[in-house]
């Protein structure tokens, strides 16, 4: 058996056993099992499922984050994630929820690339007239 913690920025979300573990990472879909050597992933937005010792399998949805593996223990820490009723209820969390922190970024990725295109601007302005 393994260890398996999710932590969230301000709570811990889950810390139970767990027999098998399953994510997403930026390579694809990984398993992890009790004897797995040690690993490390950052996860994407996507699917998230865990089984227990009597082999019953709960699923949750992730946000990105950073998985590791080390001996018996998985920690998980992740931006967000939710426990759901079933897959299509976790699916659209994943497409709405965290779809809408992805918005957020490219924005604030918008904003900063303008301030900083004024900044080089405002510099080669300073520069003729200096």
């Amino acid at each position: 058996m393994m260890r398996l913690r999710i932590l969230l920025p301000a709570e811990i979300l889950l810390d139970e056993s767990a027999a098998k573990v399953t994510a997403e990472g930026l390579d694809g879909h990984f398993c992890l099992l009790p004897n797995h050597i040690d690993f490390i992933s950052i996860l994407v937005p996507g699917l998230f499922s865990y089984e227990d010792d009597e082999g019953r399998e709960t699923f949750l949805a992730v946000d990105e984050g950073v998985l590791v593996k080390v001996g018996p223990e998985v920690m998980v820490s992740a931006r967000d994630a939710v426990e759901g009723e079933d897959l299509g209820t976790l699916e659209r969390t994943i497409q709405e929820k965290f779809g809408v922190v992805d918005e957020r970024e490219k924005i604030e990725l918008s904003a900063v690339a303008k301030i900083e295109a004024n900044f080089v601007r405002r510099f080669l302005e300073l520069q003729r007239h200096g």
